[in-house]
C-alpha cells in the first residue's frame, strides 16, 4: 500500500517535471532563440533566477526524494512484476532528470549568469548555450516522461 502511494506521488512529480521540461524543449527555448542574443540572454537569466522557488524546487527535489524511497522500498519488499518498474522509474528520474540537471543544465546556467549581454562574445555564447542546454533538456524531458510511465505501471503491489 505505501509503495503504491510512493509510485503515485513519483509518477505525478515525474510527469509534472517532464511537462515543464517539455515546454522548454518544444517552444520556450525556440522563442528565446528568436530574440536578439542580448534579449534572449536577459530573458533566460531571469528565468534561471525565478525558477529557484519553493513550488518548482519542492516538486523537482521532492520527486527525487520519493524516487529514492521507491527504490529502497522496492528492494526491501521485492515483487517481481512491480519492483523492477519502481527501480527503473527511480533511476530514470534520479539519473536522467535530476542528475542531468545538476551535471549539465545547471553548470550551463551558471556560465550564462556571468555573461554580459553587451560583450562581443555574447552572441556566440548564447547560440552555444541554446543548442547545448536544449539538447540536454531533451534528455531530461524523455527521462522524466519514461520515469512517469514506469511509476504509473508499477502500482498494484
Amino acid at each position: 500500500m505505501w509503495l503504491d502511494a510512493l509510485a503515485l506521488i513519483a509518477a505525478l512529480g515525474s510527469g509534472l517535471v517532464a511537462g515543464v521540461f517539455f515546454a522548454f524543449s518544444t517552444f520556450v527555448m525556440k522563442a528565446l532563440a528568436r530574440l536578439t542574443p542580448a534579449e534572449g540572454i536577459a530573458a533566460m537569466q531571469s528565468i534561471n533566477v525565478v525558477v529557484l522557488n519553493p513550488w518548482f524546487l519542492g516538486v523537482f527535489m521532492g520527486t527525487a526524494l520519493v524516487a529514492v524511497a521507491a527504490i529502497v522500498g522496492a528492494l526491501l519488499r521485492w515483487h517481481g512484476g512491480t519492483s523492477p518498474l519502481l527501480i527503473a522509474g527511480g533511476l530514470l528520474y534520479l539519473i536522467g532528470t535530476f542528475g542531468v540537471t545538476i551535471a549539465c543544465n545547471v553548470p550551463r546556467n551558471a556560465v550564462l549568469a556571468k555573461i554580459v549581454r553587451t560583450d562581443a562574445g555574447a552572441a556566440s555564447a548564447w547560440s552555444d548555450y541554446v543548442r547545448t542546454w536544449t539538447a540536454w533538456n531533451h534528455v531530461r524531458t524523455a527521462a522524466g516522461l519514461a520515469a512517469a510511465a514506469a511509476f504509473t505501471l508499477a502500482p498494484g503491489l
